[in-house]
């Protein structure tokens, strides 16, 4: 039998399982794969027009990977993978700028550009974010800064004004006395591609459930994890001990109305320029163990 694929996504819940044995305690055959390189500083920047939707619209080879809740939602429905419908996940994110920057609260953000990815967490959230503060006009998202790692190193070099992050970079930046501007803390979806052992899937999340109670429990004992998937060369400067536990799984359903209503709020913000958000057919998008 194939081994299950997981696609680590910049969080502690897979590497705390593996320490722990976890997985090999639920009998699951695995390995794991990088979905977008970070620690060789390899395919940082994929381009201005290359985000996580399209990472999983070009097929993503790992069995279970993860993204933001709104891009595995379009994706699911556009029949890229089927959005796993058991749990989600909460990451802690935000928009910050140099210490010395300008910009001192929301609202100065208006008219400059905010290094995101595009179609990712970043670009819906920090929409979310400012549109209280401001008129979608006035936010200005730039798209030329890569992914994650690649728009961190782009602020922690100031060649940008402005940077949403999440999860390990969102505590490395405040470690480096970059200021949060504003909070974007937003829900994460995993997206299951291929054709795996649906028991395997079971087996997995059984294993992160254990992962993420001695998370909550000690979370002190495994943030020096986020070196995992870090930029080599900011490895020396990372003080783990001081960061937060990140991305918690929440276990509760992904429902048909937060499927339904994401769709509306992504439509209503033109984030696919196209319009299509696919089929918008929350039982044809979704796999679930729940059932069984």
């Amino acid at each position: 039998m194939d081994k299950f694929i997981i696609g680590p996504h910049f969080r502690l819940q897979e590497w705390v399982a593996e320490e722990k044995g976890y997985f090999r305690d639920e009998g699951l055959d695995y390995e794991f794969q990088e979905t977008m390189p970070s620690t060789s500083g390899a395919a940082h920047h994929l381009g201005n027009q290359v985000g996580a939707f399209q990472t999983i619209e070009a097929g993503r080879t790992c069995n279970i990977s993860g993204a933001c809740h709104w891009t595995v939602n379009v994706a699911a429905s556009s029949g890229h993978g089927k959005l796993y419908a058991d749990a989600y996940s909460v990451s802690p994110a935000g928009v910050f700028v140099p210490a010395d920057s300008p910009v001192k609260e929301p609202k100065d953000l208006a008219g400059v550009p905010i290094s995101v990815g595009y179609q990712s967490g970043s670009h819906y959230a920090t929409i979310q974010a400012l549109e209280q503060y401001m008129p979608l006009a006035d936010i200005k998202l730039s798209f030329a800064d890569g992914l994650l790692f690649s728009r961190m190193e782009m602020l922690f070099d100031r060649k940008v004004p402005a940077v949403s992050v999440f999860s390990g970079p969102y505590y490395f930046m405040e470690q480096l006395g970059f200021r949060k501007i504003i909070d974007s803390t937003f829900m994460m979806a995993m997206s299951v591609n291929g054709n795996p052992d649906m028991e395997d899937v079971r087996k997995y999340y059984k294993a992160l459930r254990r992962a993420q109670r001695d998370i909550d429990l000690r979370p002190e004992l495994y943030t020096h994890y986020y070196k995992k998937e870090f930029p080599l060369r900011f490895h020396d400067m990372m003080d783990t001990r001081r960061w937060g536990p990140g991305e918690r799984i929440v276990f509760e359903p992904y429902t048909k109305e937060v499927f339904e209503e994401s769709q509306r709020w992504i439509a209503a913000r033109g984030i696919f320029p196209d319009g299509n958000l696919g089929s918008g057919d929350y039982d044809a998008s979704i796999i679930t163990l729940a059932a069984e």
